[in-house]
């Protein structure tokens, strides 16, 4: 039973996400999906400064709780470029609705360039 004379509080207060932890997630989440090589800079307009967060590789969109997300990849030679893809929307949704709850309303994944490094040239072979 109660006190009549004690006062329980059940407002939990707010919770502020910066837009830097939302691009970490998204970095760290697609770099680990094998096949990707690295982020790199997107293509930049000054539009886009004015109405969302730009972290290396990584363009964000926020609404309220909810987030778009744009990745600018290299990907390694020898993987199949749709699958990779997929993977990479399918894992950093799943950082982002797991970690911080916040539905994702779309990830576009923008591949710019295939890394041959590690390819043995000609003259090697």
């Amino acid at each position: 039973m109660e006190d009549a004379g004690q006062e329980h509080n059940d407002h939990t207060g707010a919770t502020t996400i910066a837009p830097g932890v939302l691009v970490t997630i998204a970095q760290l989440t697609a770099l680990g999906v094998p096949g990707v090589v690295r982020l790199t800079q997107p293509p930049t307009s000054l539009n886009r400064w004015f109405r969302r967060t730009v972290g290396d590789g990584v363009i964000l969109g926020i609404d309220d709780d909810s987030v778009s997300v744009e990745l600018h990849l290299i990907l390694t030679h020898d993987v199949n470029v749709r699958e990779v893809s997929r993977k990479v929307q399918q894992e950093v949704a799943r950082a982002i609705q797991e970690m911080v709850g916040m539905k994702v309303d779309r990830i576009d994944v923008h591949i710019e360039d295939i890394d041959f490094e590690d390819t043995p040239s000609a003259d090697e072979a």
